[in-house]
C-alpha cells in the first residue's frame, strides 16, 4: 500500500530505511511526544529491531513517511478489538527538519481517507499529549475533534501528563 500526497508518500518501511531512522528518531524534541516505546536515544540497533517488526506484520499498520526520496517519519495505527474492532488509535512522527510544513497533517488526511474507505474503520482517534499544540494543530486541520482531556493519564520522563482525546468517525459507514 502506498499512498502519494504532493508533500509526502506513505508507504511500506524497508530494511533500507535504518540510517533515515536514525537521523531523525535520534532527536529529544521528537522522542519528549511519543509513547516510552519510542526509545531516546534510538540507535541504529533500535531502527533494525522495528524495521524487523514492521516487515513481519500479518495485516501492515507501521508506515514512512517519506519525503524527498527518504523515511523521515512515521505513522502508525493499532487497531481495536471486540465491540471496538471498527475504531483504532493513530500515531505519528516526523524528523525536526520537516515541523510546519504540513506534511504530517497530508499523511494523517492520506491515512483517514485509506482507513475508512479500505479498512472500512468507522473512527479513528489519537491521544498527543495535551500541551503538544503542533500535534493538536495537525489533528484539528485533518479533521479531527476534540472529545476530552484525560487527566494524569500517562507518565513521560517520570512525570503525570495529561493526553488530550481527538478522534474523527466516518460518517459514510456501513457496517
Amino acid at each position: 500500500m502506498t499512498l502519494t500526497g504532493e508533500r509526502c508518500t506513505l508507504r511500506p518501511w524497508r530494511a533500507t530505511d535504518a540510517p533515515s531512522i536514525v537521523r531523525h528518531a535520534n532527536n529529544l524534541n521528537v522522542a519528549r511526544h511519543l509513547r516510552d516505546r519510542f526509545p531516546h536515544p534510538y540507535t541504529v540497533k533500535d531502527a533494525e529491531q522495528f524495521l524487523s517488526f514492521a516487515a513481519h506484520e500479518e495485516r501492515p499498520a507501521n508506515f514512512a513517511i517519506e519525503v524527498a526520496g527518504h523515511a523521515a517519519g512515521g505513522l502508525g495505527f493499532v487497531p481495536g478489538s471486540d465491540v471496538e474492532r471498527f475504531s483504532a488509535e493513530v500515531g505519528y512522527w516526523l524528523g525536526e527538519e520537516f515541523w510546519g510544513r504540513g506534511i504530517v497533517t497530508e499523511a494523517l488526511t492520506l491515512f483517514t481517507r485509506y482507513a475508512f474507505s479500505d479498512l472500512g474503520l468507522l473512527r479513528i482517534f489519537a491521544l498527543p499529549l495535551a500541551d503538544n499544540a503542533a500535534s493538536i494543530r495537525v489533528l484539528e486541520k485533518a479533521g479531527f475533534r476534540a472529545e476530552g482531556t484525560l487527566r494524569s493519564s500517562c507518565v513521560k520522563f517520570g512525570q503525570p501528563r495529561d493526553q488530550a482525546l481527538y478522534a474523527i468517525v466516518n460518517d459514510r459507514w456501513v457496517g
